[in-house]
């Protein structure tokens, strides 16, 4: 395992890698939101039942409007107990979500007739059908609507309520214990006592990222650089937890334990360590029977783009899904001088022009991979190959859209 492997032959191991999804269980519907369905969505029925109005107007038969005037025979409010009729040259009054009269087959909207008494006089002909909503124009019964497996949003939501869902199947939300290892780290709110303390934020960016994505995050703090500290919260995490991500402790100094600990601790087995990208080559990815490890760097930077790499491909699989990394291409507005024969992950900035999408690096900074404040106002990274080759102004470049957030001039 001490060859470092090209960010192709990662990912193809973390696409093969089995996961069992987490268990099925029924939650009130706005509790699903964010979690993932663990059943398919079917249509038990039309959607509209019946032919139904889609705007207020009149309902008539299609050719009378030859005859140019026609008297209002009846109402025919939404909700009614009861559909009129519809005869030879009436119209019957009729509004948004009514259910179109027996008999009629168009309606013609208000804006278009002249109301004279109790007739309407027709200003301007419709087509045959108009605004009419067909039986199961929205859904058929039998149709698979929400497939299984995915990720319930606002649109979800509606077409579940619509259904009257009142309880969903959903996976479980996976258990995601996370780690900050480093004997420098303070938490939020402890005083500084010694000058090479640094703030830790590696485990609060994990546990928004863990979330945003449906978990349930267990944020376990910092822990200092003591290897028996050091496997008794491993031990603990992964016990409790389907996934255990820490940041730190997995490159090659003397204090980075992490990588014997999930080793030889935890008995498991280690897929990959180490992957020829920029930022976070010193990565580890473990398994140990269903659970995970993700053992990510130390540097904020490298830590979130790993986890948006490796960590959500799992967190997915244990949701009965697939994450599916979006991956698009926009047009350098400036050169992207590469820094290593790598394959990088850049942060950009994205604009709208006429239709296309433009990259630019303005306001971001080279140095290390701890600036995490690149990733702010941030909408993807630039994913270039590891050929070393540069790319110029005008060039065509691999954008992985972390956060969309588009601005159009």
């Amino acid at each position: 395992m001490g060859k470092f492997i090209s960010f192709d032959e990662s990912m193809n191991i973390v696409n093969s890698t089995y996961i069992e999804p987490t268990q099925i269980v029924e939650v009130p519907l706005m509790q699903a939101q964010g979690m993932h369905l663990g059943e398919d969505i079917i249509a038990s029925s039309n959607s509209p039942e019946y032919p139904t109005s889609a705007m207020d107007g009149y309902a008539i038969r299609f050719e009378d409007q030859a005859l140019g005037e026609l008297k209002i025979d009846a109402i025919n409010p939404a909700g009614a107990d009861s559909v009129p009729e519809l005869i030879f040259g009436k119209a019957i009054k009729t509004f948004t979500g009514s259910l179109m009269p027996k008999g009629s087959d168009t309606l013609i909207p208000i804006e278009n007739v002249e109301l004279v008494g109790n007739t309407i006089k027709i200003k301007q002909e419709v087509s045959l059908g108009f605004s009419v909503r067909e039986v199961g124009e929205n859904f058929k019964e039998g149709e698979i609507l929400i497939k299984k497996g995915t990720k319930i949003g606002f649109a979800e939501i509606a077409v579940l309520a619509s259904l009257n869902y009142v309880k969903v199947k959903v996976h479980k939300r996976a258990k995601v214990a996370i780690i900050a290892t480093g004997s420098e780290l303070l938490e939020l709110g402890q005083e500084q006592t010694k000058q090479s303390q640094i703030r830790s934020s590696n485990n609060y960016t994990l546990e928004a990222i863990a979330k945003e994505h449906g978990a349930q995050a267990n944020n376990l703090g910092c822990v200092g650089d003591n290897i028996e500290e050091l496997k008794r919260i491993f031990k603990e995490a992964l016990a409790s937890s389907d996934i255990v991500v820490s940041t730190g402790g997995v490159s090659v100094g003397d204090f980075d334990f992490v990588k014997d600990i999930v080793r030889d601790e935890l008995g498991a087995e280690v897929l990959f360590k180490g992957v020829v990208i920029k930022p976070g080559q010193h990565i580890m990815v473990a398994k140990a029977e269903n659970k995970m490890i993700i053992a990510l760097p130390g540097f904020a930077y490298s830590s979130t783009v790993t986890a948006l790499l490796y960590l959500l491909p799992f967190l997915y699989k244990y949701h009965g899904s697939v994450y599916k990394m979006p991956i698009i291409r926009g047009i350098l507005d400036e050169k992207y001088k590469k820094k290593s024969k790598k394959k990088e992950f850049a942060p950009c900035n994205l604009k709208l022009e006429n239709g296309e999408l433009h990259v630019n690096f303005k306001g971001k900074k080279d140095g290390t991979s701890a600036i995490m404040t690149n990733m702010l106002g941030s909408d993807a990274l630039c994913v270039s190959e590891s050929n070393g080759v540069s790319l110029e102004q005008g060039d065509s470049i691999e954008l992985f859209l972390y956060n969309l957030n588009l601005t159009q001039n």
